[in-house]
Parts: structure tokens; sequence; C-alpha cells
């Protein structure tokens, strides 16, 4: 796999932000009641990492080192208003429906973690390829969860009814757990447990058995 592939790809399972790296956890329960919120919240966050990382990459020669997490934190704010703005202004119900949320894309680990840990040193095209990779590692992830949560909390997806509902002569009876915060964290847990049960390299090893390995290294 080229190098260009493996910036794309590697971060939406290998190396995902929320289920290997655990970034970005507040948003994924907070946002995936429906998929309509996820997709959108994930829209935005992908916006603003491609862009902030752009932006970023572009003028990093030019930043002070003893400042530049200032200025990070000032680029990626100043692109998360104007998200919000243009959310306000086309999709005013949605923005409602995500609250403060968007705003704090801006607390986002996700999003600074990106800028001063591969922005910082390298090009604008391979930031911006690292920051789309990661945007669908992330957006993947709250897309799944949302898809769960609507279906099993409300018996439907995209706000279209799946499964018939017993208010309406229907079998399924709606779980409220699926519309509350823990239920979106039991779920990322089973994601996190199904994934490393498959990638087993994700484990983290136990601590003995690392000083073990270092132990062996040396001369």
């Amino acid at each position: 796999m080229t190098a260009t592939l493996q910036r794309l790809f590697t971060p939406i399972l290998d190396n995902n932000p929320i289920t290997l790296q655990i970034l970005g956890i507040c948003s994924a329960l907070a946002v995936t009641t429906s998929l309509a919120t996820a997709l959108t919240m994930s829209l935005a966050v992908i916006a603003v990492l491609i862009a902030s990382s752009s932006i970023i990459s572009l003028i990093r020669r030019h930043i002070p080192n003893a400042i530049r997490l200032i200025i990070q934190i000032t680029i990626i704010a100043s692109l998360v208003i104007v998200a919000d703005q243009i959310l306000q202004a086309f999709a005013w119900e949605m923005s409602q429906r995500l609250s403060i949320f968007v705003g704090l894309i801006v607390t986002n680990c996700l999003v600074l973690g990106r800028a001063e840990g591969f922005a910082m040193q390298n090009g604008v095209g391979a930031s911006a390829l690292d920051a789309l990779g990661n945007g669908l590692g992330y957006a993947l992830i709250l897309l799944i969860v949302g898809a769960i949560r609507e279906l099993f909390g409300a018996g439907a997806l995209f706000g279209y009814s799946v499964l018939p509902n017993a208010t309406e002569g229907g079998w399924f009876t709606p779980l409220n757990l699926m519309m509350l915060a823990p239920s979106a964290f039991f779920i990322l847990g089973l994601l996190v447990w199904s994934i490393r049960a498959i990638k087993t390299e994700q484990v983290e090893r136990e601590g003995p058995a690392i000083v073990r390995e270092e132990e062996a290294r040396l001369p």
C-alpha cells in the first residue's frame, strides 16, 4: 500500500481516532441519538479538520514555536465559527438539535492533535489527506453508533420508520435507554471490543510483559 493510501485508510480501522486513540468521545456520546445528527456532526468535523490541517501546514514554517498552540487553536476556532454560522444559515433546525456541540469541535482533541502531530511536520497535500482519513474514521464510528441508537431507540433511520412501532399497531417497542448517553458509551465499548477481537494487534499489552520485552533487548 502506498503512503498516500495509508494516510487515507489507516485511520479508518487500523488507527481509528475513536476506537483506538480514544479521541472525540464526548461528541460520540452526545450527538448520536440519530443518524442525521451524527452525519451532520461528522461532516462539520471533517470540514474543520481538512481546512485547519491545510492552513496550519501551509504556514507552519512561519509559526513561532513558543505560540504555535495559540495560533493553532485560533485557526481552528475561527473555522468552527464559520461552520456553525453556515449550519445556522442553511440548516437551522439541525443547528438547534446539535446545540452547542458544533461549537465544541474546537475542544475536540482529534482536530488539535492532527494539527500539532501531523500538519506541523508535513506538506499541505499530505496533511489534508491525513485529516480526511481521520475524519472518515471518526465519521464511521459516529454513523454506526447513531444508526444503532436511532434504530432501536425510535425504530427509524434518518427519521423514516423501519421497525413497526407498537403504538401504531406494529410489534416493536422503542428502547428509551438508547436515547440516553450511557447507551452510546456501551455501544462504543462493544465496538472497541469487537474491533480488537478481530485485530488483536490493537490490544494493549500488560505492563510486566512490556518490561520483560524491554529487558530482553538490553545487552
